[in-house]
């Protein structure tokens, strides 16, 4: 999705404690590290753990005017409450890449609109632990787009983690790469 007219508004939603914010956070600065033009605005309740959480990012190839996304082309969706405050906002022949472990229907949404199922919390807890599940998700969101590969945004992980964490890199690696792997199955599934 690269050229004269790369334009992407995503939102990644769920509640607190799942790493929205990291997510997003990483996803902004791959897009930095990919030189493209990146807005990012994280928005979480008081409480944070077990609140609400989103982050809005804008992805483009030409500067962006503004943080705020209110119908973006793409949702990354971690829990059923997020699908119920942001499916119906997303563009047609938009994406939905929805926790299918935490959502057990697809949402209902305009036909135009991909979807794709994404066991994330299940893929995580394989990897050895379900905070990363956060990273399942980003990584097959980034293997469905194809705007910034899964090494980019593995590459951006020491930016955007505190130094005390750096040892989870490899992990968080794996975890962006099975996400990638799962999208790039359920794809040639769907041929």
């Amino acid at each position: 999705m690269s050229g004269n007219n790369l334009y992407e508004e995503v939102i990644i939603a769920g509640f607190g404690g799942q790493g929205i914010i990291l997510a997003g956070k990483l996803l902004a600065q791959a897009g930095m590290k990919a030189s493209l033009e990146v807005t990012y605005m994280p928005s979480y309740g008081a409480e944070m753990r077990g609140g609400t959480a989103n982050s809005m990012i804008t992805i483009s190839n030409k500067p962006v005017a503004s943080p705020l996304v209110t119908n973006p082309n793409s949702a990354i969706v971690m829990n059923k409450a997020s699908v119920e405050k942001f499916a119906a906002r997303v563009k047609k022949n938009g994406l939905i890449v929805y926790n299918s472990s935490l959502i057990n229907a697809a949402p209902a949404v305009d036909s135009s609109i991909k979807l794709l199922a994404m066991p994330a919390d299940d893929l995580a807890v394989e990897l050895g632990n379900i905070k990363i599940a956060n990273m399942v998700i980003l990584g097959a969101y980034l293997q469905t787009k194809n705007i910034i590969s899964c090494d980019t945004a593995a590459e951006s992980l020491s930016a955007v983690l505190a130094k005390r964490y750096h040892k989870t890199i490899p992990l968080n690696t794996a975890a962006l790469q099975k996400g990638a792997e799962f999208a790039k199955k359920a794809e040639a599934e769907n041929l």
